[in-house]
Parts: structure tokens; C-alpha cells; sequence
């Protein structure tokens, strides 16, 4: 009778050796492949000018140089906007627009998902068909309402539409659906919690992964997001903006382009790494029965 493998007083799956060995050296061959774009970024930022543009490109730095990062904070320092001003813009409106989509999003796919109000379906279905609509066909519809409301050249233009991405919607109502038990949210009701207690301590909690991949993918895009055709002042500015600036200034500056990109990716890779963990946590665990 075959003996089933433990693993800390654990039965884990009767796999042979060589076929965890085998798993082992396909992730750690596809993970290189993954890493190596970064890795490409990473050493691109410590190359001197000549070895920028040799062809073929190489992974490989032979004259490593702090002088790329020295000449983008030259840069920084001459620009008659401060570069700490860019740099608030940038964390002012990813975090708050980060948090505001998180919940906005969450409490209206509680609703569309637990709440049976007459329409459910219809506003739903309409709110699923507009993911075919990209952002750029609305931006002339969006910047007549942006300029009667008087947010033209204001945070608001960037925070307010942050708030409400169909996208969030659609991820936490599927989430919702599946994962958050009617019979929990029932007893919870009948103990005396209020429907917004009831979202927050019972059904928020049951969604965890939903909502951190939520943060990832919202926070990364307003990160990342450069110009908007909403601020004309130079003060309100994206810290992405300034940067594609001093890209824009030729051959000489790529150099300076390289060690921006870098500092640009680190946040957003350092917010997925630390979420990262929760989610693969929150995912194994996950999941209620009746």
C-alpha cells in the first residue's frame, strides 16, 4: 500500500521527486525570463553614453557609473518648478485616488451584488458595456463636464475620475458574487449590524485579494499616468510629466531618461511586492461554505 508523502506533519500531493525538481527549474526559468526586463532597466541606468547604444543590447554593464542618476538630479535642481512639487502631484493623486476607487468601487459592487433593488441587472449590463469604450473616446465628453464644474486645471480633474473606473466595479462584483456567502451577510443582519457594518467587517474582509489586486492595478496607473489634458499649470503636474521633459532633451540626457525610468518602476514594484504576499495568503484561504 503506497505511503503517502508528508511534508511537517502535512499530506501533500504524491508527486515523485523529479517531478517537484522539474516544477522547481520551469518557475525559476520562466522567472528569470520575467526578471530580465527589469534587469535590463536596471543596468541600462548605470551605463555610460557609449555603452547606451551599443547594438546588440547588452545585459551586461562594463563601466558601471553613478553619473546618470548625478545628472538627473542636476536636472531636477534646475527646473523652476521644484521637483518635490511634481513628486506630491504624483503621491497626492495615486494615493487618493487609490483609496477613493477602492471604496467607492467596493460599496457600489456590494450593492449591485447583495442588494436586489429594481434596475439591478439593466445599470449593470450598462455599466459592462462601457469597459468596450477606451478612455480616449469619452476625453472631449469629459472635458466639457471637467470645465462646467470648474475642475479644468485643478486636482480634482485627476482625483474625481480616478474614483470611478467600471473596471474596479467589475472585479469586486465578480468577487462579491462568488466569494461572499448570502447566508453569512443574512446572519449578520439578523444580529443587529447595519448594512454598512455588514459591507465593511463582513464582506470586505471575504474579498481581500479582489481589492489588493484592486490597489495594484489602480495606484500603477495614476504612478505611471503622464500629461492630462485637464492641467495646463505647470504646478499640478505629474512627477511622469517632468520626467518624459528631460527624456525629450536628446541623445545627451538619455542617460538621466534611463535613471528616471528606474525610480519610476520602483514604487509600483515595491507596492506589488508588499501586497504581493497578502494575496497568495488571502487566495489559499479564501472561499466560504454554506
Amino acid at each position: 500500500m503506497a505511503r503517502l508523502r508528508t511534508r511537517k506533519h502535512r499530506v501533500v500531493l504524491s508527486r515523485s521527486t523529479g517531478g517537484d525538481i522539474g516544477i522547481t527549474l520551469i518557475l525559476v526559468i520562466l522567472g528569470v525570463f520575467m526578471f530580465l526586463p527589469m534587469w535590463y532597466a536596471i543596468a541600462q541606468s548605470f551605463k555610460p553614453l557609449d555603452e547606451l547604444w551599443l547594438f546588440p543590447p547588452r545585459f551586461i554593464v562594463y563601466r558601471p557609473t553613478f553619473k546618470n542618476y548625478q545628472d538627473l538630479f542636476v536636472q531636477m535642481n534646475v527646473s523652476w518648478v521644484p521637483f518635490s512639487r511634481y513628486i506630491f502631484n504624483t503621491v497626492l493623486v495615486s494615493v487618493t485616488g487609490t483609496v477613493g476607487n477602492l471604496f467607492l468601487s467596493s460599496m457600489a459592487a456590494y450593492a449591485f451584488s447583495k442588494i436586489h433593488f429594481p434596475g439591478r441587472k439593466w445599470m449593470f449590463k450598462t455599466i459592462r458595456m462601457s469597459l468596450m469604450f477606451h478612455s480616449t473616446v469619452t476625453s472631449i465628453t469629459n472635458y466639457f463636464i471637467m470645465s462646467r464644474l470648474g475642475w479644468v486645471d485643478t486636482y480634482l480633474a485627476k482625483i474625481v475620475p480616478a474614483f470611478c473606473t467600471t473596471l474596479g466595479l467589475y472585479l469586486m462584483k465578480q468577487f462579491m458574487d462568488s466569494q461572499v456567502s448570502e447566508s453569512v451577510l443574512e446572519s449578520a443582519r439578523l444580529d443587529g449590524a447595519s448594512e454598512f457594518r455588514t459591507f465593511w467587517m463582513i464582506a470586505m474582509p471575504m474579498v481581500k485579494p479582489a481589492w489588493l489586486t484592486l490597489i495594484i492595478y489602480c495606484f500603477q496607473g495614476l504612478w505611471n499616468a503622464g500629461q492630462s489634458i485637464y492641467i495646463q499649470s505647470e504646478q499640478l503636474k505629474s512627477f511622469n510629466y517632468a520626467i518624459q521633459q528631460i527624456v525629450a532633451g536628446g541623445i545627451k540626457r538619455a542617460g538621466a531618461g534611463a535613471a528616471a525610468q528606474v525610480i519610476m518602476m520602483m514604487v509600483p514594484i515595491l507596492v506589488f511586492v508588499v501586497t504581493q504576499s497578502n494575496i497568495i495568503e488571502t487566495m489559499g484561504s479564501s472561499g466560504m461554505k454554506d
